[in-house]
């Protein structure tokens, strides 16, 4: 056709004259931009492709969380099966405690009147999974032992007549506790950093019953039943805390773009739970806060700062600076997930140490299977994202 170029790969020499000079340019090798090769160098994704589907992740979270919960199991009814009246002295629990200390009390008790909410609705947004529906079950039944323990506490205290207890404990359950989210990715990361400022009150408040509390108006506290209480509910919640931190982990090692953006929208808007409908909760907060048991000081650096570096972010102070200085002004990137994320996340996130947790956890897994023959019939195996040594 007259004015049209067909392809000549042998011999220049046939092209219509005028037509030589581009088919030349054509098989010259073209150089990029150097802004060009620099723009698609940054904007290359921070870790390589995973190796795993998401049917193949779900799969090894759903088996580890398995195999936890049937470790977590043996672990607490051998060395956690207290009984609330049978296992203290009620009896010789001091009846002439501060006010202050009695209304600290009061309020651990009213957190507690929740149970039923933090149970049931946990458990039917996790119901797909056996692990996480079934621990949530065995995480109930310990956490209404520890309602049982401050009832006991309120009543043998005789700080308060049984009917204004019976009267309180109504008003109480007549407010219903929200679930702050309604996704596993955030609900994960709120349970670890909520059991853990749990653990840190109840601790706090043990070192008061011993009698080695330096704040003003809390010195002579002292009271071995009650630092008992303490002390037992505090080893409830650290094991609740290392459960739901090794899950954490397997969401971060299997899925970490979403694991982390959700852990920044929950430290963003935490909040303890029952904090904001108990009556009186700004004078709880006053009382944790003037007989040092909880405020902002140890939730920075008692709570925040203890359960990033058990995530994988050891610089607490560059990663609350990027939370606070807005992290979705930083430039976007595709993540492992394939979901365009921001790259000062994984700037502050040590992906290997994750990677090392999960394979512990798997290799524990494995062991607990050993010894009671299932190793035999469906054993557990860890299995690499193939994310890590980037």
């Amino acid at each position: 056709m007259p004015g049209s170029c067909r392809p000549c790969y042998n011999v220049p020499s046939v092209c219509p004259l005028g037509q030589l000079e581009i088919h030349l340019r054509l098989m010259l090798p073209i150089k990029p931009e150097d802004a060009i090769v620099e723009e698609i160098e940054e904007q290359r994704p921070p870790y390589p492709a995973g190796l795993l589907s998401k049917r193949e992740k779900d799969r090894l979270i759903e088996r580890g969380t398995a195999g936890l919960y049937r470790w977590y199991l043996a672990r607490s009814q051998a060395k956690r099966n207290w009984n609330p009246d049978y296992s203290f002295d009620w009896r010789s629990l001091r009846t002439d405690h501060s006010p202050e200390l009695n209304m600290i009390l009061e309020g651990y008790y009213a957190v507690e009147q929740y149970v039923p909410d933090y149970t049931s609705k946990t458990i039917q947004m996790t119901r797909q999974s056996y692990g996480r529906s079934q621990f949530q079950i065995r995480w109930g039944a310990e956490e209404e032992k520890h309602a049982d323990l401050w009832l006991n506490s309120l009543l043998f205290s005789r700080f308060r007549a049984p009917a204004w207890i019976e009267e309180y404990k109504q008003s109480l359950r007549t407010a219903e506790w929200p679930m702050p989210w309604e996704d596993v990715f955030h609900t994960i990361f709120y349970v670890v950093i909520q059991e853990r400022a749990t653990q840190l009150n109840y601790l706090n408040t043990a070192i008061i019953a011993r009698g080695q509390s330096d704040a003003p108006g809390f010195a002579e506290e002292a009271d071995p039943v009650l630092a008992n209480v303490a002390d037992t509910i505090a080893t409830d919640e650290a094991a609740h805390y290392y459960f739901f931190l090794e899950i954490a982990r397997l969401y971060l090692y299997y899925y970490p773009g979403l694991a982390l953006d959700a852990l920044f929208d929950v430290l963003d808007n935490f909040l303890m739970p029952g904090y904001d409908i108990i009556p009186g909760r700004a004078r709880l907060g006053e009382l944790l806060y003037q007989a040092g048991i909880y405020g902002p000081r140890q939730y920075t650096r008692d709570v925040l700062q203890v359960a990033l570096k058990n995530v994988g972010i050891e610089d607490r102070r560059a990663f609350v600076k990027a939370l606070s200085d807005g992290i979705k002004r930083s430039r976007l990137a595709p993540d492992p997930d394939g979901n365009p994320r921001h790259t000062a996340i994984f700037d502050l996130f040590d992906y290997d140490s994750v990677e090392k947790a999960v394979q512990k956890l798997f290799g524990r897994v494995a062991d607990y299977e050993h010894e009671v023959g299932l190793d035999q019939v469906d054993p557990t195996r860890f299995l690499p994202s193939g994310l890590g040594n980037r």
